[in-house]
């Protein structure tokens, strides 16, 4: 049975509440760049946050387990973090070790995808970034994925390659697809129909993101899924004519192409029953093509919309379960605080309206459903509501707000976490005004929580799991926010790289956060309850962030 040391130094607090708004992070930007939080008037969390103990704790990247610190955090790896005081292998490494340990190819989403194929005789599609960057993907992986699949009878696959020449040397692009057509005609000697059936560059097609562009996607759709496009006989005399066209042009931004028969008719368009898997396993650039797989209103023009079944290698994005199949399951995340908690017979409380209720039970128990001791736990949903929403920005934050005034009144849980959902779902439509509403409302909750505790003397501690909020628009290389023909902020509905502000509120104005602490992040985050409830952080946990006398 996990167990916790006592601090020698004994608790400083009989009761810890920690609050999560999700997607309030950190920048220096102003509200003309898109900050909402700089815009909103939120009296309450501004001066927690200029007159109490702050630390900037990072919130993405390798901080949260990312492959680099070029990938946005999200809420279900920062939950992960905050609950389990330590950073988990995601993106790259875990699709390595996935398929390395053979876990992907016996997983219910990968064997969905090839019986499918199998039964009705149809096509498997791979399509993703051919290079071995390994920011957004890896050769590596479409070779195992294209082994395995084989392996399992699949005897028709086309693949629609993107073209890199970001992440790897700028005209790269043909010291990959040489290599890979020559994997493949191994496969073509024993009878296997594989074949590129598309491509183009990423920055030309269907590798989108922040939904700064979705003709991208669509220019992406026709050359992959309708076959409408400038053909060619093979990758390479496509990649080797746009070259002699316009010797200046890179890999990543080389036009869409089609690879036809000889009588000009695709080979590998994507059609209705077939089975599709995009391998990238970063998030950002493979939303959007996920939803024009899976969602039929989007602002994109297409002639039809297949019925198939659909798998991303990963979940890009968690809050919107975007896309709901995907190949390699979160991480396996032991030791988390709750059980610690539960082991020493710690009360705990969880709270939090639908949309993010499974990040404090589900994300922060290291993805386990259920309790560790339902006598010791209590979690309580409040059930959100089914609107956009931006027509709604307070969403359930008054309720949230009741029921966790009740709890700290009641003194029952010495631990409680709550996660208020505005700044990010709110943050996700794009509209800075509701999102400046939401933010203000969410600011009033705060002052009510911050009057409680202090009648209970309940220490606070605010934080977020990512950024949302604190970019709302798309910004240029200087950080000033870029505008459509029509004078118009592009808005940004994703997530941001951004730090987020831990806040440390003791109504004895006593304890002191530890400035001196390395690269402080969300993982230091759990150890720091545990200390404030009087005890040491468990063996691989990252440091408390309090300064003890």
């Amino acid at each position: 049975m996990l167990t916790l040391n006592k601090h020698p130094k004994g608790p400083l607090a009989k009761q810890v509440l920690l609050v999560i708004l999700d997607g309030v992070g950190f920048t220096k930007q102003d509200a003309n760049d898109g900050n909402a939080i700089a815009k909103a008037n939120m009296p309450t969390l501004k001066n927690l946050w200029e007159k109490e103990p702050v630390l900037l704790l990072k919130a993405h990247g390798t901080a949260v387990g990312m492959p680099s610190d070029d990938d946005m955090g999200n809420s279900e790896v920062g939950h992960n973090v905050l609950g389990s005081g330590r950073i988990f292998d995601q993106g790259a490494k875990l699709v390595s070790e996935s398929i390395a340990s053979g876990r992907l190819f016996s997983g219910d989403t990968w064997n969905k995808l090839i019986q499918n194929a199998k039964s009705k005789n149809s096509t498997l599609h791979f399509i993703g970034l051919i290079s071995d960057g390994n920011v957004h993907s890896h050769v590596d992986h479409l070779r195992a994925l294209v082994d395995n699949s084989i392996r399992q009878g699949i005897t028709k696959i086309r693949i629609h390659i993107l073209l890199d020449g970001r992440d790897v040397p700028e005209k790269s692009a043909l010291d990959y697809v040489i290599p890979f057509e020559a994997f493949l005609d191994q496969h073509r000697k024993n009878g296997v129909d594989v074949q590129i059936a598309s491509g183009g560059g990423r920055m030309e097609i269907t590798m989108d993101r922040y939904e700064a562009d979705w003709s991208m996607i669509e220019r992406g759709w026709r050359i992959h899924v309708e076959g409408e496009g400038r053909k060619f006989q093979s990758a390479v005399e496509a990649i080797e004519t746009f070259r002699k066209e316009d010797p200046a042009v890179i890999d990543q931004y080389l036009p869409g192409f089609v690879i036809a028969d000889k009588n000009g008719k695709p080979i590998g368009q994507v059609k209705e029953s077939d089975s599709v898997i995009f391998f990238n396993f970063r998030g950002d650039r493979a939303i959007e093509i996920s939803r024009a797989f899976t969602e039929s209103n989007l602002p994109i023009k297409r002639n039809q919309i297949p019925n198939v079944e659909y798998a991303g290698m990963m979940q890009y994005d968690g809050d919107l379960f975007i896309p709901k199949q995907y190949l390699v399951s979160p991480p396996a995340i032991d030791r988390t605080m709750g059980e610690y908690l539960v082991n020493q017979g710690i009360a705990q409380y969880a709270l939090s309206e639908t949309q993010k209720y499974g990040h404090v039970t589900f994300f922060w128990n290291g993805n386990k459903s259920g309790y560790f001791d339902q006598k010791l736990e209590t979690y309580e949903e409040v059930k959100s509501d089914v609107i956009p929403f931006d027509k709604k920005p307070e969403m359930k934050a008054k309720e949230i707000t009741d029921n966790l005034v009740l709890a700290l009144t009641s003194h029952k849980y010495p631990f409680l976490r709550v996660n208020y959902a505005n700044g990010d779902m709110v943050g996700h439509t794009g509209n800075m005004d509701a999102t400046v509403k939401g933010l203000e409302y969410l600011d009033s909750c705060i002052e009510r929580l911050k009057k409680i505790c202090e009648e209970t003397n309940t220490i606070l501690c605010i934080t977020a799991d990512h950024g949302n909020a604190d970019e709302m628009y798309q910004l240029d290389k200087k950080g000033k926010a870029q505008y459509s023909k029509e004078g118009i902020p592009i808005p940004k509905t994703s997530h941001t790289l951004n730090p987020v502000q831990f806040v440390l509120f003791d109504p004895n104005h006593q304890i002191k956060l530890n400035s001196e602490i390395q690269n402080p992040g969300l993982a230091n985050v759990a150890a720091t309850v545990l200390d404030l409830l009087g005890f040491e952080a468990p063996e691989g946990y990252h440091p408390s962030l309090i300064k003890r006398g």
